[in-house]
């Protein structure tokens, strides 16, 4: 599986960014895909994932109601619609992918192991 990420920028707080993943490579009918970030000295957490089979969707409390994650099969192409930006968005955002069962989906990072090479997103005025 690969996954490029496109889309990052310098944004100012309260604007929009539309982050795009292109996936490749997936052989199994059921995986998730999800959007993690990394700030600057500290750890990669997850932002938002949507799990194929049932189409589960998790968002962090953080990103609730301003972030929209999608995935068009047909297109290869999963995406996060970000809104109202606020300077602590800033980080490198990564793309990851996994064909993992829910269970492990939901514990985050280490349960994916595809990852794209991430996108850096800065919100500042």
């Amino acid at each position: 599986v690969q996954l490029v990420e496109s889309g990052g920028g310098l944004v100012q707080p309260g604007g929009s960014l539309r982050l795009s993943c292109e996936v490749s490579g997936f052989t199994l009918d059921y995986y998730a895909i999800g959007w993690f970030r990394q700030a600057s000295g500290k750890e990669r957490e997850g932002v938002s994932w949507i799990y194929s089979r049932d189409e589960t969707l998790y968002y962090a409390d953080s990103v609730k109601d301003r972030f929209t994650i999608s995935f068009h099969s047909a297109w290869n192409r999963a995406y996060l619609q970000m809104d109202n930006l606020k300077p602590e968005d800033t980080a490198v955002y990564y793309c990851a992918a996994t064909y993992a069962p829910l269970r492990a989906v939901m514990s985050g990072v280490s349960g994916f192991e595809f990852w794209g090479q991430g996108t850096q997103v800065t919100v500042s005025s």
